[in-house]
Order: C-alpha cells, then structure tokens, then sequence
C-alpha cells in the first residue's frame, strides 16, 4: 500500500502532512479500509500515482488530465483558500527579480521562462496559455525541476520570469528567504487545484469522507499551515478542459 502528498510536502510542512495523514488513516480502518502508517516520500511520484496499491496522492492536473485520467479514481480537490479563486481552484504567479524595472506582464514579451516540468500545470502549462490569451510569448528558458528551483533560476538571472503555484509561493515566501529577492506581477486565470486521487477500482466517496473528517480535526495551527480549508468535488470534466499547451520543444521560437 501507498499513500504519499508530495505535492505540498517541503521540510517544514512534513510534521503537520504526517498529522493529517494519521487522521485520514484513522478515518480509513474505521471504515473498514486498509492503510499504511506512514506517509511515503521515497520515489517517483509517478509510480506512486499509478501503483495499484495505492490509497491516496495528490496529483497536478496536467499529468491528470494528460495521462492519469481512466487509469485512477479521482477523489476530490483540497480548497486551499486561495485569493480570488473560488474554492478548490488556484492560479500561478508570475515572478520576476525585485531589481528588474519592468512590473507588467507585457513588459516580458520574448523574456526567458524558467518552469519546473513540461506536465506542471502551473509551471509551464498556465504561463503559456496566459502568454497566448495576452498575445505574448515566452522564450523557454532552464527546466529547474521544482517551483523552488524555478524561483532561483530568476533570482540568481538564469532566467527572467517564471510561473510559480499560488500556494506553493504562498509558503516559499515563509520558507526561502530567496524570495525576498522577488516580486510578484501578475497572475494566471484560475484553474482546479491539484487533486486527490486513488487507484482505479477504490471507492473514491469513503476517502472523501475519510479526509473531510480528517481536516476538521487536523489541529487548528496544522491546517492553517497546510492551507486547507476543506475539501469539495471537482468534476474530472473540468480538469480535462484545461488546455494543453504545445510541449517545451515545440512553444519555443528563438530568433
């Protein structure tokens, strides 16, 4: 069996991930549902994700919707109260180095992207849809491997924009003093957040319920510092709907 929640799990969030897995795992064998004790952290998430023995994930909604749906149940979507989006949605900041003069989006036509991964929604998949809508592009700049690294890649000038998950700039800016070598200029429309998911054939509803039982009992300091404030039912329509940006190699037109 696995459970693992590698989407929001840096170093100092892992004591109150733990907490909360502990309450959802309780929640599951009193319903008659096993589960591990421990969350997993070791590995790649993609085997985690389509491990037949898995209990629970979280998931980004580009590798949802571009090779996980029909392979795994979805559960639900974690309403993370993020501003200006409706609940379980969320966005990606665009962030540039706090000594860069320009403060527009527009102002960064042809400016060097640095995105996490070529499946990240919010690192590479909403900056390009939001350039398209805005009539702007990005030249595709380091791929770093992480939002963390994506936001050094422009601190250090490797690279002079990117795109970082709402909530995960939310906690680098309590975490990594790097950020305060950034400033944020905009954001991309909103889209679901990152989903929960178990293996294809698990009953989806009694998890649900297990991690809607387990928020409302996660002490009051952990959820705040996890953000969650509850978890609501995305239809998987709505995560296919997103678009999908061309792929790295095929967005970039370097003159």
């Amino acid at each position: 069996m696995i459970a693992s929640l590698p989407m929001y799990d840096p170093a100092p969030l892992q004591d109150a991930n733990d907490a909360f897995w502990a309450l959802i795992c309780r929640n599951l064998r009193m319903q008659g549902m096993a589960a591990p004790d421990a969350l997993t952290r070791a590995g790649d998430v993609w085997d985690h994700w389509t491990d037949p023995g898995l209990v629970l994930s979280q998931t980004c909604g580009f590798p949802y919707r571009a090779r996980l749906h029909g392979q795994v149940t979805l559960v639900g979507t974690p309403d993370l109260g993020v501003p200006g989006c409706p609940p379980g949605y969320y966005c990606s900041v665009f962030v540039v180095h706090r000594d860069d003069p320009r403060r527009r989006l527009a102002d960064f036509d042809g400016a060097v992207l640095a995105y996490n991964d070529p499946l990240s929604q919010s690192g590479w998949a909403a900056p390009q849809t939001e350039a398209q809508l805005r009539g702007l592009r990005f030249v595709t700049g380091p791929q770093t491997g992480g939002h963390a690294l994506s936001s050094h890649a422009v601190a250090e000038g490797r690279a002079e924009i990117a795109a970082l998950d709402a909530v995960t700039w939310a906690n680098l800016q309590t975490f990594d003093p790097v950020c305060g070598a950034l400033v944020e200029i905009d954001r991309t429309v909103a889209t679901p957040v990152l989903p929960y998911i178990t293996a294809k054939g698990t009953d989806g509803r009694l998890i649900f319920a297990a991690i809607a039982a387990a928020i409302a009992a996660l002490p009051g300091d952990k959820r705040q510092r996890l953000r969650l404030r509850g978890i609501v039912t995305i239809p998987a329509e709505r995560y296919l709907v997103v678009p999908v940006p061309p792929a790295p190699v095929q967005a970039v037109h370097v003159c």
